[in-house]
């Protein structure tokens, strides 16, 4: 942001709020808007149609700049990647990682063969939960670079509303200096002067053109006023969903894959324990029946070697949290959704007002 802006946003957040016409007041003594009014040539018609139009054709192109944003927003998109995400966990079941009841003796006879199957089923879910999670960050990105542009329209809009205030200052002050001559000549005029009446009509006609031309210029002022607040909802719109991705999905989601790893991993070695255990038991029962105490060992070693080292809780836990992220994130984006068209229609209606009194 540059220091010019930043002397900007200071006139607009204080000057403006508190009291519109002491910034007026302010700028009728600075020199560029001085020199700006001496520049006016009353006679010259075309000259006085086309004063201050480059800002006020910048300000009637803004509000497409900023459709143009809303329009290439990816919302619809990133609702995409919400739903194909919201499918992938809904293959996820906590009872897959619950303990096993039942005769050891079948987990013995299908360890192995349930071990290749779950580990088959959540390392497919876990490859597709990294594609949708590498899209989540590159649409976080993208909506930190709309941010960006967002930040940048709105100081442009700054510049050009100060610049439409130059102008209009500097064509008030003209006026008023040309209106100190009509009397002279009205005089002159009414004596049967006809230079005078020439001259007369001459100043009439620039003073109507000149203030007509004022008046446009307001109107593209309010486009610029107007457009601040509705370039800062946007902007408080992508803040809520590069919030709610980050926490919900960027941070969420690779706890959710190290859990699933995890608990994998502990389900594997509990069942391998367990087989281990059901064979030696077999072992002391055939060969060494009068071993309980070796035997009772065994079990307790089982027991302390089969504990999981990821609660279920744990993963059910960060489900939810995803779930819940993809809900809120979904809230967040049809209110943007809603805020985006009511800005668009604002936008237009600003447009065509502008663009009809340009017209008449």
């Amino acid at each position: 942001m540059t220091l010019n802006t930043l002397a900007n946003l200071e006139k607009l957040d204080g000057n403006l709020q508190t009291n519109p016409n002491e910034m007026k007041l302010q700028l009728r003594n600075e020199p560029e808007v001085q020199r700006l009014s001496k520049e006016i040539d009353h006679k010259n018609q075309i000259a006085l149609l086309e004063y201050g139009k480059e800002p006020a054709n910048e300000i009637s192109t803004f509000s497409g700049k900023i459709l143009n944003t809303m329009k290439a927003s990816s919302m619809e998109e990133s609702s995409a990647l919400l739903k194909q995400l919201g499918k992938i966990m809904d293959r996820f079941d906590s009872k897959d990682f619950a303990e096993e009841k039942g005769l050891l003796s079948k987990i013995f006879n299908r360890g192995q063969r349930l071990i290749d199957k779950l580990f088959d089923k959540y390392q497919s879910m876990g490859t597709e939960i990294d594609k949708v999670y590498i899209e989540i960050t590159k649409y976080e990105n993208e909506m930190k670079v709309s941010t960006n542009t967002l930040e940048s329209l709105y100081e442009q809009n700054v510049n050009y509303y100060m610049d439409l205030e130059k102008y209009i200052v500097a064509g008030e002050l003209k006026v008023e200096e040309l209106k100190t001559g009509l009397i002279p000549l009205t005089d002159k005029a009414e004596t049967g002067n006809q230079l005078a009446m020439m001259e007369l009509d001459s100043l009439k006609n620039g003073i109507e053109l000149l203030e007509q031309r004022i008046y446009d210029l307001e109107m593209a002022k309010q486009v610029a006023y107007q457009s601040a607040p509705q370039i800062r909802l946007l902007q408080r719109g992508n803040t809520k969903l590069i919030g709610k991705i980050n926490s919900a999905f960027v941070t969420t989601i690779p706890i959710f894959k190290t859990a699933l790893i995890n608990a994998i991993s502990a389900k594997r070695q509990n069942l391998v324990a367990q087989s281990m255990n059901e064979l030696d038991k077999r072992t002391n029962e055939l060969l060494l029946r009068n071993a309980q105490t070796i035997s009772q060992q065994s079990v307790e070693i089982a027991k302390l070697s089969g504990a999981p080292s990821v609660k279920i809780e744990t993963m059910e836990e960060t489900w939810n949290i995803i779930i819940k992220g993809m809900q809120e994130t979904k809230a967040i984006e049809e209110e943007n959704k809603v805020l985006r068209e009511q800005g668009k229609l604002r936008l237009e209606q600003l447009q065509e007002n502008f663009v009809k009194m340009k017209q008449s």
